[in-house]
């Protein structure tokens, strides 16, 4: 893969990104991880949801036992097979029936590999990390990125949202979307790191990213969850 390919249907010039909110530099503080802060690995898992079929079916006033069959082999995970004593048609059973994603943990506990000062949370690599972080950081005054490639990037305000298909119920945080190239260093990055408060109290940092350093190109996705 060249840089080009890399950073294709990338824009040269970045947007700055809106103003943030008065008080926003302690929110910031108070969620980033302690040094060698406890976290648990989390993974995308596939998931189907059936909240929309449910709805449709009791509309049309089908069998409550066929749902209810539908209903538990979603759960399970399986497949699940059309019924005409729903009282829908099986385009519309497609339909309703929605493949998606959720985060779920793998049971996985250990220490990140951070440090931090008064001024900057810097974050290094260890167990389950897998380098998607090594070199990443972030400043607690201006609240810029910047990561092993070279380039830096301003965070957003994250809009406060429940995601049931997700399991997240999001309270506040922030989001950092990363992008640079330099054909001279042959450095390049497109990333995303979250840092989401959710109502439960716990805090979720995802960092996806596709990053190549003279020329080497590597992708990665770390997601932990933990609690300040």
């Amino acid at each position: 893969m060249t840089l080009g390919l890399l950073i294709s249907g990338l824009g040269r010039g970045a947007s700055t990104p809106p103003a943030l909110p008065a008080g926003w530099q302690p929110r910031l503080a108070a969620l980033l991880p302690a040094t060698s802060q406890t976290a648990t690995l989390l993974e995308r898992r596939p998931s189907i949801s059936t909240v929309e079929l449910q709805l449709r079916v009791a509309s049309v006033g089908g069998n409550p036992e066929a749902l209810q069959q539908v209903i538990v082999n979603a759960a399970r995970g399986l497949q699940p097979t059309y019924d005409e004593r729903l009282g829908i048609s099986r385009e519309e059973f497609k339909r309703y029936v929605v493949f998606q994603e959720v985060l779920a943990s793998t049971g996985k506990s250990f220490r990140l590999a951070v440090t931090r000062d008064a001024s900057h949370v810097t974050f290094g690599d260890g167990p389950y990390m897998d380098g998607v972080l090594r070199g990443v950081s972030i400043d607690l005054k201006t609240g810029e990125m910047r990561g092993p490639e070279g380039f830096s990037a301003r965070p957003t305000t994250v809009t406060p949202s429940a995601a049931p298909d997700r399991g997240l119920d999001v309270r506040s945080g922030f989001q950092w979307r990363m992008t640079g190239s330099n054909a001279t260093t042959g450095n390049g990055v497109r990333g995303t790191l979250s840092l989401l408060h959710l109502s439960s109290g716990r805090v979720v940092l995802s960092y996806t990213r596709t990053s190549m350093i003279r020329r080497a190109v590597d992708t990665g996705e770390l997601i932990v969850e933990y609690t300040r």
